[in-house]
């Protein structure tokens, strides 16, 4: 027996093609900006009329904050479970970073939106818990740094927000650049990144000639007095 009008199957269906709608506006924000990306766009895009658009969404303004929203819970719900596990410091850290890098790849269109529109949302009041995100996003880093600190999986000379701002700018960035199904998954550039990271980039044998160079400079001038 066919399924009657606007049961289960109806339902479905109309979901899948909200989300295919979400994603084609997705990429579009990502690529051409919000505020160059028109209802126009993202209906052509998706092969309907403008006016059908509006079945699923009152406006542009609305597919961009539910893309924001449910990017962001997803990504401090998995903060919530490193901050909550009982892994050690280090640890955490580095499932942080992991995290991130898989987040790139799973939601990069999101991400690329966050970081070149977050500003300019964040004048239109619906979207000012991006502001509140940013500053827990900051919290958890700073948390997990702060953890390292005084554990001793870190160094005690660290600046924490210097470091996490670091973090921040290095790893977000890389949404960029990376590309799935590139040259090296995510999980390989982050392995590369925690290795600069957590062990730096110089060799011991480098490190130990930098000691030695810093050590002569800061030694007084051993030459005497030539005159007679």
């Amino acid at each position: 027996m066919p399924e009657p009008a606007g049961g289960p199957a109806a339902s479905t269906a109309g979901a899948s093609r909200r989300e295919e709608l979400l994603r084609i506006a997705a990429d579009l924000f990502a690529t051409k900006g919000f505020r160059n990306t028109t209802v126009r766009d993202i209906a052509d895009a998706a092969g309907i009329l403008s006016g059908s658009l509006y079945h699923h969404f009152d406006s542009k303004e609305s597919m961009v904050d539910e893309l924001m929203r449910t990017f962001q819970a997803e990504l401090f719900a998995a903060y919530d479970d490193i901050l909550a596990s009982t892994d050690d410091a280090r640890s955490k850290l580095e499932r942080a970073v992991r995290l991130s890098f898989e987040t790139i790849e799973r939601r990069g269109a999101e991400v690329a939106i966050f970081q070149n529109e977050a500003a300019t949302l964040g004048q239109l009041e619906r979207f000012g818990y991006l502001a509140e995100r940013n500053r827990q996003s900051r919290d958890v880093w700073v948390s997990l740094l702060t953890e390292g600190v005084e554990s001793g999986a870190l160094r005690s000379d660290l600046d924490i927000t210097l470091t996490y701002r670091f973090i921040r700018d290095t790893v977000w960035v890389a949404v960029r650049w990376y590309r799935p199904g590139g040259p090296h998954t995510t999980t390989e550039v982050a392995d590369q990144y925690l290795t600069i990271l957590l062990d730096g980039i110089a060799t011991s044998g480098g490190r130990a000639a930098t000691s030695a160079s810093e050590e002569r400079a800061s030694r007084p001038s051993e030459q005497g007095d030539s005159s007679a």
